[in-house]
């Protein structure tokens, strides 16, 4: 494993974080109640701090003089190595829910193996955030079965969420060479012995909300080879405005 491959294979993990948390910020002051829109700027939040830990980690395996500010606001759309899930706009709260909870059941896995990795930054990292992601976990899985199991229109919104997203999570499972070289020198986990059991959650839980499961056999991916959606750009712009307009600004 080279110190290149470590640096990508963190990118991997960081960047979806970094994105969604995005995401979710986009949400602050829009939420359906009160309560809701805190928790969901909670969890942006929660993803943010994350990201921080991953991103100073990174900064010191760079050999460039690299802050965590540059790794976040000044890399170009095809570094970014996060999952076309995390990119997918905020249609509405339907879609939000089953994008984070698609998410959240492979976080809390991913996190809950990588407790065990030879890495002792990213044993941390993962010890320290794993409480987090469980609290995520049982927020978007608790409001995808009221929705679910809650009036027609709400049944009907969750259900094309879930057909639509659907298409996004094979490539949770995704391994790059990167990947490889990590995961075989004991410092990364290898998400492809994750498949069954987050499908099997997964299932579980459509069924309890009384939804459907998608039957496709056609998958989406890119994102970890930094080959985003349309969305992306858009993002980007957002994310990147204020540290590309006022260079080496210092928060």
């Amino acid at each position: 494993m080279t110190n290149e491959n470590l640096i990508q294979y963190l990118y991997g993990i960081a960047d979806n974080s970094l994105i969604l948390g995005q995401r979710l910020g986009e949400l602050c002051g829009h939420g359906p109640t009160l309560e809701t829109d805190i928790a969901l700027t909670n969890i942006s939040l929660d993803l943010f701090g994350q990201v921080r830990s991953y991103f100073q980690y990174l900064a010191e395996l760079s050999k460039d003089d690299l802050t965590e500010d540059d790794l976040a606001f000044l890399r170009k759309e095809r570094e970014y190595k996060n999952l076309l899930l995390v990119e997918q706009p905020n249609t509405d709260f339907a879609y939000i829910i089953v994008r984070q909870y698609f998410f959240d059941v492979f976080h809390y896995m991913l996190l809950e193996k990588l407790q065990d990795s030879k890495n002792v930054n990213l044993q941390g990292i993962a010890k320290k955030s794993i409480k987090e992601v469980a609290y995520h976990q049982r927020f978007s899985g608790d409001w995808l079965l009221r929705l679910g199991d809650g009036t027609e229109e709400s049944k009907q919104k969750v259900q094309q969420a879930v057909s639509d997203l659907w298409v996004f999570t094979d490539e949770l499972f995704h391994v790059t060479k990167d990947d490889e070289a990590v995961i075989k020198a004991g410092h990364g986990v290898d998400v492809r012995l994750l498949k069954d059991d987050y499908y099997a959650k997964i299932t579980n839980q459509l069924k309890q909300a009384t939804l459907e499961v998608p039957e496709t056999k056609y998958f989406q991916k890119g994102g970890k080879q930094g080959i985003h959606s349309e969305h992306m750009g858009y993002i980007l712009a957002d994310m990147q405005f204020m540290q590309r307009a006022y260079p080496d600004m210092k928060w």
